[in-house]
């Protein structure tokens, strides 16, 4: 595949609102695409996977430059990956072997597999050796999985409707809802989503709903809900039978939330804006299973948001672990006698988790 120029600096438009303005990887990038609507599924597939593993490899691609310019780290990259640059005068000035030879060099693991000093630091001192291969590991393409929404669908029929519209998916083990993709496409067009037959969740995340065992005619929240993706596979786990209320302090998220479970065929979610204790009070004793998904510094989906490297700070995640004591005390009245709670999060950290 030839890479024009033009697509080159796109990129790296993208990657200066990331580095420069502290946006959002995921958000720029749709942006993106919506304002350059022209661009074919093989140049989109570069554009995003370029993107993101730059972002991914920052601190790497950085010390090889010796510069952290956007153009230079795209750069580096092209070389590490192709082999090569595009040929127009613009590139004529990098020089490819030099590059190649520093790309070769044998850097600290911190440097290697880009992390910054502090969170190599805490990794160290929670994970010690482990956290070694954890690096290694967070730097790997998150792969996308799939729920098979059980309210609309059965697995090997999804399997068989995504088939037809040129999306090849394979059964995960052990997760009785879940596939993997083959291969990376865009699943948010396909007739099927549009139907409600799944929804995008990691299969860590499906994990989640059924460590609580909710059964149809059970009183459940979800009291961090976000935009509902636990919610709406707790409805599918009752069949749809029973009560969900679904709360969180964003009503936006919530809004989102209500479009999904209308897509889904869910009509036992109720959702409710957290404004201030007071709602949290009114609901005490008054349910069979919590989930508190709590926020988090999410240090275990750095696959999928590489961004977090750049983004986070250890005041951040301090603020985090006071925040989830505090959702985990004042939340937790809203058990009833003998309920089960389920506390979760998307970081390894113990101090967000076991401590």
């Amino acid at each position: 595949m030839k890479i024009h120029s033009h697509l080159v600096f796109k990129i790296v438009e993208v990657l200066d609102l990331v580095f420069i303005e502290k946006k959002y990887a995921d958000k720029v990038l749709e942006k993106a695409f919506k304002a350059n609507r022209k661009l074919g599924s093989r140049d989109r597939k570069f554009f995003a996977e370029t993107v993101y593993e730059v972002i991914r490899h920052f601190r790497f691609y950085s010390e090889v430059m010796k510069s952290d310019l956007s153009i230079d780290l795209v750069v580096a990259h092209l070389v590490k990956t192709r082999g090569n640059l595009p040929g127009d005068k613009e590139f004529a000035d990098f020089d490819v072997e030099k590059i190649q030879s520093r790309l070769k060099y044998k850097y600290p693991l911190e440097v290697q597999y880009s992390f910054p000093d502090w969170m190599h630091q805490l990794g160290t001192s929670e994970f010690g050796e482990k956290w070694n291969d954890l690096m290694k590991a967070l730097n790997q393409q998150a792969e996308v999985y799939l729920r098979t929404n059980l309210l609309r669908t059965t697995k090997p029929e999804l399997i068989k409707a995504l088939a037809l519209e040129e999306i090849q998916t394979k059964a995960v083990e052990k997760f009785p809802d879940c596939l993997v993709l083959v291969e990376r496409k865009n699943v948010f067009t396909t007739e099927s989503f549009k139907k409600g037959f799944f929804e995008v969740q990691d299969a860590g995340s499906q994990m989640i709903a059924p460590l609580l065992n909710p059964q149809p005619g059970d009183r459940v929240v979800d009291a961090c809900a976000g935009a509902g993706g636990k919610s709406l596979h707790l409805a599918a786990c009752m069949k749809n039978k029973g009560k969900i209320i679904s709360m969180d302090i964003h009503e936006w998220k919530l809004n989102e939330l209500k479009k999904r479970a209308a897509r889904g065929g869910v009509d036992i979610i109720e959702t409710k804006v957290i404004e201030t204790n007071k709602t949290i009070k009114r609901l005490e004793n008054s349910f069979d299973k919590i989930l508190l998904d709590v926020p988090c510094s999410g240090m275990g989906v750095i696959r999928r948001n590489p961004d977090t490297k750049w983004k986070l700070s250890m005041e951040e995640i301090d603020r985090m672990v006071l925040l989830q004591r505090e959702i985990l005390k004042d939340y937790s009245k809203m058990a009833k006698s003998k309920a089960t709670m389920v506390y979760a999060t998307c970081s390894i950290l113990h101090r967000e988790n076991e401590d």
